[in-house]
């Protein structure tokens, strides 16, 4: 190997916000954060919106992770087009009136 132009190989900690997991493996990752791991040492961290603890491929749990918007972004963009109000219209009328059903 030529020396200098590869990355620097070094153990890493990834961190899973969503799940609270975390796990150490080699890496080439860049970051300026530090963390303290189980053995005593000190090591780079790495923060991972999904891993194997938090996706619903490996849980079998569909689980509601949106950490950009993209839903209320979808949402807001279609909600004044003829889909979207034709959408609230049938969700207005398939509420239950209340009071329509009751007797006293």
């Amino acid at each position: 190997m030529k020396k200098g132009i590869h990355p620097e190989y070094r153990p890493v900690v990834f961190q899973d916000a969503a799940a609270n997991f975390s796990f150490l493996t080699y890496s080439t990752v860049q970051t300026d954060q530090t963390t303290k791991w189980e053995d005593g040492n000190e090591y780079p961290l790495y923060r991972v919106e999904i891993s194997s603890a938090s996706h619903p491929f490996f849980t079998g749990k569909m689980k509601f992770v949106d950490a950009t918007g993209r839903v209320e972004k979808f949402q807001k963009k279609y909600q004044n087009t003829a889909y979207g109000k034709r959408a609230k219209a049938n969700e207005q009328a398939q509420q239950p009136q209340q009071g329509a059903g009751e007797q006293k």
